[in-house]
């Protein structure tokens, strides 16, 4: 691997070497590189002059667009860390991340601050509207005069690059952090991606996630186009991406699922595509086999962690009949099952995954006790990070995974994956999508009770859905439940929200 280099000097690099190259597409707009350098200059100029310091940090919360990619790489150019926030965390969250990032300037847009005009943010804490709107001082009067320049700044590797929040969806969110010598380790190693100048990355997913980062970096560091999306529609992603000839893309499981059943799919001229990547959420083998089918271009899911440790690759289009799995560890990426009492389990035992590789987080900010929690390591010392998924491998060294070990149903005894109980539901003609979690139970501990969203003009009903189910599955595997709704809760990255679920099958049974 080369010598560090930060990613804001490779966008420079290629400003200098294709100043006229396409670097960002933003609606019906776009910026070359050489204006976008400029941009970067600007930006890291400002705030410089607004007092920020390298190591200090930011906030950032709206929706895609031009400004937003360029402030994220001026803080970069000016050593101070990003922490990327989600505009859809609740206004006590929304105000606990600003806090906890000790940022300095929170940039939002109208798209975002009307959500959180009861957060009680630090009145020391400046505001700037990207989009000259009402959300703080608009950017354009923030802004350093067209050719200003920021001091120099040598980055240190260790340095802060990104404070990425996680999702929340069990609990408050925890600040990971990566330094810059862990995203180096990324999007420093390009070419078995495709990443290179005729890249063309259509993202859809919000610059807020570590999943919208595993390409948005490595599009800008191999000297590429970004398309961005403010909101994803099926549709819409699809034009986009016939007009733009677009090579790569990053998608979660839903929004996949939403393309392929957009009715007239196959009238799109996808044949530019490359490469098209999933992680964040399941999955199904089924969808996967429907992409590789009928649309053009490989195929590859990620398995891993924000937190880092450890990343599965399954590239679906070489292996199409390990598609029910999330592929092989990553080269230099050591991944494990573990019993319960830290014991390494062999090739087809069931266990909680476990992983060690060069790019991991440096930490939780400011949790020291939850950072020692995720951090596991073996008699040797060594040092992993433990994902809380259950699964195991193949004869062939493929992770199936079974799920989430906080998701595991103990009913009577017995372990009760909901992933299987979701793979028999799906089955059925008339089933879109399912969940399953666990509900208390006096009589066996926990029993499961699946939630389901069913297709348009479907003819079973509840209750005959759940005996349907219950002929498939192990006696001890019985759905208690079967509740129809019309769709399942989810992040802004894909998860399904079992604890929304949960909580609102709870208080419903309470008010019964």
């Amino acid at each position: 691997m080369p010598d560090f280099i930060t990613l804001d000097a490779l966008v420079r690099n290629t400003a200098a070497s294709k100043p006229t190259k396409i670097a960002v597409i933003d609606a019906d707009r776009q910026i070359d590189y050489a204006a976008f350098d400029a941009l970067i200059d600007r930006i890291a100029a400002s705030l410089q002059a607004s007092g920020l310091k390298p190591r200090d940090a930011i906030s950032i919360c709206a929706l895609s667009s031009i400004e937003y990619a360029a402030v994220f790489l001026g803080a970069l150019r000016a050593g101070v860390a990003v922490a990327p926030l989600a505009p859809s965390s609740t206004p006590a969250d929304f105000a606990a991340m600003v806090k906890d990032a000790a940022a300095k300037i929170l940039f939002m847009d109208d798209a975002t601050v009307a959500s959180f005009a009861d957060a009680a943010i630090d009145p020391s804490v400046q505001r700037v509207a990207l989009d000259g709107g009402k959300a703080g001082k608009p950017f354009a009067q923030w802004l350093a005069l067209e050719g200003a320049k920021p001091a120099p700044v040598t980055i240190d590797p260790e340095w802060v690059f990104n404070i990425i929040y996680s999702s929340g969806t069990t609990g408050t969110p925890k600040g990971i952090i990566h330094t810059c010598w862990m995203r180096w380790r990324q999007y420093g190693q390009l070419d078995p991606l495709g990443y290179g100048p005729d890249a063309v990355t259509v993202l859809s997913t919000p610059l807020y996630s570590n999943t919208t980062l595993v390409c948005f970096n490595p599009t800008l560091a191999g000297g590429g186009t970004l398309v961005l999306m403010k909101k994803f529609d099926a549709r819409g992603f699809l034009e986009l991406s016939a007009k733009h000839r677009a090579t790569h893309a990053m998608l979660v499981p839903v929004q996949y699922r939403r393309i392929m059943a957009v009715e007239d799919f196959d009238s799109f001229d996808l044949r530019s595509f490359v490469m098209k990547f999933s992680t964040s959420a399941p999955f199904g083998g089924a969808l996967k086999a429907d992409v590789l089918k009928r649309w053009p271009g490989g195929l590859t899911e990620y398995y891993g962690m924000t937190e880092g440790g450890g990343t599965c690759v399954l590239l679906a289009h070489e292996h199409p009949t390990k598609l029910h799995t999330v592929g092989q560890p990553a080269p230099d990426h050591d991944i494990r099952l573990i019993d319960e009492d830290g014991n390494f389990l062999t090739q087809g035992e069931i266990g909680e995954v476990v992983g060690h590789s060069p790019v991991i987080m440096q930490g939780y900010l400011n949790q020291p006790g939850k950072t020692a929690e995720t951090f596991w390591h073996d008699a040797s010392g060594k040092r992993y990070v433990r994902t809380g998924d259950v699964g195991r491998f193949d004869e062939d060294g493929f992770l199936e995974l079974m799920d989430r070990k906080k998701d595991m149903i103990i009913s009577g005894g017995f372990n009760i994956y909901p992933s299987d109980l979701e793979a028999v539901l799906t089955k059925h003609d008339d089933v879109l999508e399912a969940a399953v979690v666990a509900m208390p139970s006096e009589e066996w501990g926990e029993t499961p009770v699946a939630f389901v969203v069913m297709k348009a003009g479907a003819s079973v009903d509840a209750p005959g859905l759940k005996v349907w189910t219950n002929e498939r599955v192990g006696k001890f595997q019985r759905l208690n439940d079967v509740v129809l709704v019309d769709v399942l809760p989810r992040s802004a990255i894909g998860k399904v929200l079992k604890r929304e679920l949960r909580d609102r099958k709870l208080a419903a049974d309470l008010s019964a």
